[in-house]
Formats: structure tokens, C-alpha cells, sequence
């Protein structure tokens, strides 16, 4: 598939967008489906697509959005990827979808999510070379923002499920602090680790919407740029990226540490795992008692759950308590600390959505994560940054500087 490029004059980017008066933002509502009916017969994106009216005047307005399908959407279709849920509408909108309606956003139509938001893949391709998985399980929203239809999308991510998909597809993924956006009418998996997310293309159209979002400023924390570098086992691909971007931040001024926590982020996700399965069988126990197999990976993670015995979720529980603080202990000193945002590039064929092993961690300890995407040859990589507890703002300030550094100075 050729490169996305959206035709000269029409609204692209977030950051576009939010430039343009609300005149124009209107009459780039119709180019903007336009080219989702021209590009969604490769890439199936979308479940459905049916713009709603955005619910008031404000900072977002006329701004079209895509929402994962595992968000309630009032009117719209809501089916968690599943077609045991075929035909499902949803009665009334998850939080942040009427939060976003209210700050003027149209909400363009359901994006295609990996059932359940598990494992079992969606059928969308990936924008940038559709032979390959967009990542899962927020596969439609990375998709549809990669190919320039909507320039933001809501996902979910209780592994790896916004940053991985932003690495596999060359854009932008946020995960804000865990519990910072609310989850009400958001189908659960794993009520400790389920975290909102949101894409756009670049880290500064993921500020721009942060700012009007959170109606204040996005601003930095004081004194030089430290970055923590953890150097997490990946693909060669991967991994000599993420080298030749660590050495291009160094020549470019900002003070890199290496930091020695592999051994942490390996127990926090052993612990993360435990609760995972645990909770899933909680929350799909009534749902697997109805429909048994048919539920595919589903099935088997609430069979693995029920095996867990509740001390044994308690003790993963005390243990992720202990992690974050040892984590905060590192972020004290190194405000944001940089890891691969995948493994590698996305792989071949839809069979997989990949492997999360980079981002899970992070989700467990419920830090703020951010996936920057890398000037690269072929296939897309990211570089994944992440921050304490809270520091969202300072993170996304981080984001924009890493990410103009590394893009500037490779391209001289």
C-alpha cells in the first residue's frame, strides 16, 4: 500500500485541526469520511461508521474521534469484538466518550478492537504495510489515526494494547497515570491494570489534546532533560534503533543514564500476570458461564484465573505495591526513563496482534507511558517513555523535546 497522504488542503493532524477555525473544521468533516469509505475496504478499521453530533461548543469542537469498540457509545454499535455481541447497540456513553462529546468532538463511529480486548485478533491491516498486524487490541483506532481519518482515537491498554499498536503503525500512543481517566462503561478485563488510552500522530498533537482536555497547559519539570535508558532484551531491528536514538539524545545534549532494572520490570509483570488472570475471571466468569469455549482466549484466561486461589492474588497485589515504590524511588532521581515500545516491528500476517512484554510492565506500575515513533527505514518502530506516578504533563513535555531532537538530528 502506498504511503498514507492525505490530499493537499484537508485537515490531517490533531495539532491541524485545532488551528483551524470551526468553519473549517466543519467543512473538512466530509473529505475526512470520504477517505475512510476510499481506505477502509483494505484496512477495516472500523465496525461502523455513523458521526454523532458533538454535544456542545468547545475546545474539541468539530474534532472527529474514533472509539474503540469496548467503549459504551450511546446509538452506536458496541460489540466488543466479539460476534457473540453482533448487533449489540450500546444505551448510553462510557465516561470519557460523553466527556468528549461535551468538549465539542464528533465521535465518527466504533473502531475495530481485538475480542474482548484480549487476544483474538481484529481483521484490520496495518496502514503502513497492510501484509502486517497493526498490533492489538486497539487495532482500529491505531489504524485509523495512522491513516489519516481521524486524528484521534480512543484504546484501552491493560498490557500493551496503545503502545504497542502506536509503535507497529509510526504514530503517537498516550497512557495517562492509572486511574487519571475514568473507566465507567469501559468493558472490563482486569480492573487493576485497564488504563484509557489515545492516539494521535505526533507527541505534540497528543499535547495539544492533553490541553484540552485537561483545560491547563502542559508544561515541563525544571532543570536539564535526565533520561534513563533500560535496555530491555529485543529484536536486533529494535534494539539497534533504540541504540542509535539513546546515542543521538546524548549528542544532542540531554544527560542519558543506564539504569539496571530489567530484574523489576521481570517480576512486576510476574505479578501483573497473576492479577490479570485473576481479575479476568472475575469479570468474564458470568460470560464464560454462558458461552464456555466459544469465547476463544477469553476462555482460557478465566480458566487460568480460576485456578488462581485468592491469597495467591492477594501476595501479586502486595508485591506491584512494593514494585511502585521502588519504581519511585527511580523516577526521584530520573525523571523519565526510555525502553523499545515493542519488541520489534509488527509482524507479519494478522494471526498476532505481537507480544506487549515491553509495555506491561509499565501498565502494571501505573505510570504515565507514551510510545514516540522513530524516523526509521520500512516498517514502523517507537521509542516508549515513561514517567512517576502523576508526572503526565511533564512526560508529554519530555515527548515533544525527545522526539524533535531524535527526528531533527537523524535527518541531518
Amino acid at each position: 500500500m502506498p504511503p498514507i497522504t492525505p490530499p493537499p488542503g484537508t485537515l490531517n493532524t490533531l495539532s491541524e485541526w485545532l488551528a483551524a477555525p470551526p468553519i473549517d473544521r466543519e467543512l473538512a468533516l466530509a473529505p475526512a469520511l470520504e477517505r475512510i469509505r476510499a481506505l477502509d475496504q483494505t484496512l477495516h478499521a472500523w465496525v461502523q461508521v455513523s458521526p454523532q453530533a458533538p454535544a456542545a461548543d468547545g475546545p474539541l469542537f468539530g474534532v472527529p474521534i474514533g472509539v474503540k469498540d469496548v467503549f459504551e457509545t450511546e446509538g452506536l454499535a458496541t460489540e466488543y469484538g466479539s460476534d457473540l455481541y453482533k448487533g449489540r447497540v450500546g444505551a448510553s456513553d462510557a465516561a470519557i466518550v460523553g466527556e468528549l462529546k461535551r468538549l465539542g468532538a464528533i465521535v465518527v463511529g466504533k473502531t475495530h478492537t481485538a475480542a474482548f480486548a484480549y487476544r483474538s485478533p481484529a481483521p484490520t491491516r496495518n496502514p503502513r504495510d497492510v501484509a502486517h498486524t497493526p498490533g492489538g487490541s486497539s487495532s482500529g483506532s491505531a489504524a485509523a489515526v495512522a491513516a489519516g481519518m481521524v486524528p484521534l482515537a480512543l484504546g484501552t491498554q491493560t498490557k500493551g494494547s496503545v503502545l504497542r499498536p502506536a509503535s507497529y503503525c509510526g504514530i503517537t500512543g498516550f497512557k495517562p497515570t492509572f486511574g487519571v481517566i475514568p473507566t465507567d462503561g469501559v468493558l472490563p478485563f482486569s480492573t487493576s491494570l485497564d488504563t484509557v488510552g489515545f492516539f494521535a500522530h505526533t507527541p505534540r498533537d497528543m499535547v495539544a489534546f492533553w490541553e484540552a482536555y485537561a483545560g491547563a497547559p502542559v508544561r515541563g519539570g525544571e532543570g536539564a532533560l535526565v533520561l534513563g535508558c533500560a535496555r530491555a532484551q529485543a529484536e536486533p531491528t529494535m534494539a539497534a534503533a533504540f541504540e542509535a536514538a539513546m546515542a543521538t539524545l546524548t549528542a544532542a545534549g540531554l544527560v542519558v543514564r543506564t539504569l539496571d532494572i530489567e530484574g523489576l520490570l521481570a517480576a512486576v509483570s510476574d505479578a501483573a500476570e497473576t492479577v490479570m488472570f485473576f481479575e479476568a475471571a472475575q469479570a468474564h466468569g458470568d460470560r464464560y458461564d454462558e458461552y464456555g469455549d466459544r469465547l476463544a482466549d477469553v476462555a482460557d484466561a478465566v480458566r487460568t484465573g480460576r485456578a488462581i486461589r485468592p491469597q495467591e492474588y492477594e501476595d501479586a497485589r502486595l508485591r506491584l505495591e512494593s514494585y511502585r515504590e521502588k519504581m519511585a524511588a527511580v523516577f526521584a532521581t530520573t525523571p523519565i526513563v526510555a525502553s523499545p515500545a515493542a519488541t520489534g516491528p509488527a509482524p507479519r500476517g494478522l494471526a498476532s496482534t505481537g507480544d506487549p512484554a515491553m509495555n506491561a510492565p509499565w501498565t502494571a506500575l501505573g505510570t504515565p507511558a507514551i510510545a514516540v515513533p522513530l524516523p526509521v527505514p520500512g516498517l514502523p518502530l517507537g521509542l516508549q517513555l515513561t514517567a512517576a506516578r502523576g508526572d503526565d504533563a511533564r512526560l508529554l513535555h519530555a515527548a515533544v523535546h525527545i522526539h524533535d531532537a531524535v527526528h531533527g538530528m537523524l535527518r541531518t
